[in-house]
């Protein structure tokens, strides 16, 4: 052991022990996730999360949540109430245990909740100590209680301020997020909305009110939903034309599990299958999801061949066969759900799977002998799919055969980078040869790539994977970037660790970028969603004045910058150049505005919420015309100096 007592400062007084809530303050992101919109609207959740459990308990049928003038949030519920008493451990009220402890709350042990989600008792805590206020009313045993904190410290007692019914029960809690904390305290209604809308569908006995405040009219809606998951289903394929208008459902329970599945097929291309744990979205799947493909492969293979579709001596259909079109919700609750991560987006639970499996092959065995015309048109689906995939391998094999006998198996028109380590470089994707031209010229090229496209590029959405790799606008693509797709695809054979889109600011290029991203999303997903796509930002104007040279990337900037400078519009000395496209850049100006690290501008393309992105892409690239329209109407008043 070194005798060095130079120890640079390292010593008792440099241990810090955070105290209670101030944790959290310290290391928001370890709780909430970001200090972005993202974690601001976790707060919500985390509230509105306790009141579900309520009603997962039996307790609770009615949830309020209101976005308040001021940027407050106020949710208030009909449950029992948090337990006003003092806490036999910490001799202070429960109310404020719950509150100012950390992993303090009903879901630890005990009988108060069999099913929960949220936190795991950090829920309120948390929040209280990420807002600036928060005060909670709490109505039970004839009396109402009230507490005032603020950055998570009480600044009152538990005080009574009056008399209720004794059958009025419930909480109402009412916080302001901390600017101090949070990059922005603006909540988005859209975003609430498809939170609750899902938790509505999830939790057939349950209605949400969402009210928001801020506009000149009130503007609130009324989330209930009958039919539950079943509704769920249809919400997600409103858009989609459906191959049975009957939603599959059944469900089941065991001990302390229930087990709830909707399904439907329709004609598309894909699979969407999600997973919920305690109303958690198990976005990277688990128990549960594996026992569900593992059955219902396994059924739809047994009818096929009872009624003779599949041969003896045919193969099996596989999984992908199966699921094809298919959409899917498998919904579990149980008392300890074991999740993987910290992020809880995968069930661990080993007796799940079994569970699941055998309820999927009971029930569904049964529905489709019961109900022979729609196993027909599945067990059809699935052998459509099989044919289409025996033609999507051998076009991959062909493919395969191709690189083999050819000099290069690169595209001919990839200028790539000299590096070889996959995680230093970047490929530009750019639309057209003179915009690509100019982006070789002016690239890095260590580290940077460019594949220039041209003419129309197929739309994945519409199309099946043996189309896809015999398009000659995609395949370069595929080849460039080494991972191939659909069920071949493996991210570690990525050639390069950045993917840019670059395509002009107008329509066309709206379109292209639309049209590449579905492409990316659908048959190479977790490219997006490992962060591996990104979308250039190149500048709409060049301002000039004298020698003075400013890129501007949009008319806010443009604003501001007049504003800034203290210039006029009207001031004939000063001149503006809108950039029509990319084209209209030299490779100078395209590399220092566009491509050079130090000063662009790039999007990385994420996925929030994947339920409300297969939505959209349905919506812009799909068969129907009508949702298409609307949408484009809704969100055209937001656009302005659209470029058409």
């Amino acid at each position: 052991m070194s005798e060095n007592k130079n120890h640079n400062g390292y010593n008792e007084e440099q241990i810090q022990v955070l105290e209670g809530l101030e944790a959290v303050r310290k290391r928001p992101g370890m709780y909430i996730g970001s200090t972005s919109s993202r974690g601001l609207h976790h707060l919500v959740y985390e509230i509105v999360d306790n009141s579900i459990d309520e009603a997962l308990a039996g307790y609770c049928d009615q949830i309020n949540v209101i976005i308040n003038e001021d940027n407050s949030i106020t949710v208030f519920d009909n449950g029992r109430g948090i337990p006003t008493g003092i806490h036999p451990k910490l001799q202070i009220p429960t109310m404020q245990v719950v509150h100012t402890v950390l992993h303090a709350g009903g879901k630890f042990g005990g009988d108060g909740y069999k099913v929960s989600g949220g936190l795991h008792g950090v829920g309120a805590s948390v929040v209280n100590a990420l807002s600036e206020w928060m005060e909670v009313e709490v109505s039970r045993d004839g009396k109402i209680y009230k507490q005032r904190y603020e950055r998570g410290i009480p600044v009152t007692a538990v005080e009574i301020i009056g008399e209720c019914d004794e059958n009025c029960t419930g909480t109402k809690t009412c916080f302001k997020p901390d600017p101090e904390i949070f990059e922005e305290t603006v909540f988005d209604f859209d975003v609430l909305l498809k939170r609750f809308r899902e938790m509505a569908f999830l939790n057939r006995d349950i209605t949400i009110y969402l009210t928001d405040k801020r506009a000149q009219e009130e503007n609130s809606v009324v989330l209930h939903y009958e039919g539950g998951i079943s509704s769920f289903v249809e919400y997600i394929n409103k858009n989609k034309e459906v191959l049975h208008p009957e939603v599959i459902y059944f469900s089941a329970r065991k001990d302390d599990v229930e087990l709830e599945i909707a399904m439907q097929y329709t004609d598309s291309f894909n699979e969407n299958i999600y997973g919920y744990a305690n109303n958690i979205n198990t976005t990277e799947g688990g128990t549960h999801i594996t026992g569900f493909k593992t059955a219902i492969t396994k059924v739809v293979n047994d009818y096929a061949r009872k009624i003779n579709q599949l041969k003896e001596n045919d193969k099996n259909l596989s999984g992908e066969d199966v699921r094809e079109g298919l959409t899917a919700i498998v919904s579990v609750k149980l008392h300890e759900p074991q999740f993987e991560g910290q992020t809880k987006t995968k069930l661990g639970n080993a007796e799940i799977r079994s569970f699941t499996e055998a309820v999927v092959t009971d029930k569904l065995s049964y529905i489709l002998e019961e109900n022979p015309r729609i196993a027909k048109i599945i067990v059809e689906k699935t052998l459509l799919s099989f044919r289409a995939r025996e033609a999507a391998r051998k076009a991959r094999e062909l493919t395969k055969r191709k690189s083999v006998l050819e000099s290069t198996s690169l595209p001919g028109k990839l200028a790539d980078c000299s590096e070889k380590d996959a995680s230093k470089c970047e490929i530009f994707i750019v639309e057209g040869d003179s915009a690509g031209g100019s982006a070789k010229q002016g690239r890095d090229r260590r580290f940077q790539a460019i594949l220039p496209l041209w003419g129309k590029m197929l739309n994945v959405e519409k199309s099946r994977e043996d189309k896809v790799l015999g398009n000659e606008k995609l395949s370069p693509v595929i080849t460039a970037l080494g991972t191939s797709i659909g069920e071949d695809f493996d991210i570690s054979k990525l050639r390069y660790h950045k993917v840019i889109i670059m395509a002009d600011a107008d329509v066309d290029g709206s379109h292209i970028r639309t049209l590449l991203l579905t492409f990316f999303y659908r048959y190479m997903r977790p490219l997006v969603e490992n962060g591996h796509v990104y979308i250039a930002q190149p500048p709409l104007f060049k301002v000039k004045k004298g020698k003075e040279e400013y890129y501007v990337y949009n008319e806010r900037e443009l604003a501001k910058l007049f504003k800034e400078k203290n210039w006029s519009r009207d001031d004939g000395n000063i001149t503006i150049q809108r950039f029509k496209g990319l084209g209209e850049m030299n490779s100078e100006q395209l590399w220092e505005t566009t491509m050079n690290p130090e000063t662009r501008q790039i999007l990385k393309v994420e996925v929030d919420d994947p339920v409300v992105t297969d939505e959209i892409f349905t919506t812009l690239m799909g068969e129907k015309v009508e949702p298409r329209k609307e949408f484009i109407q809704k969100h055209a008043k937001l656009v302005s100096n659209l470029d058409i």
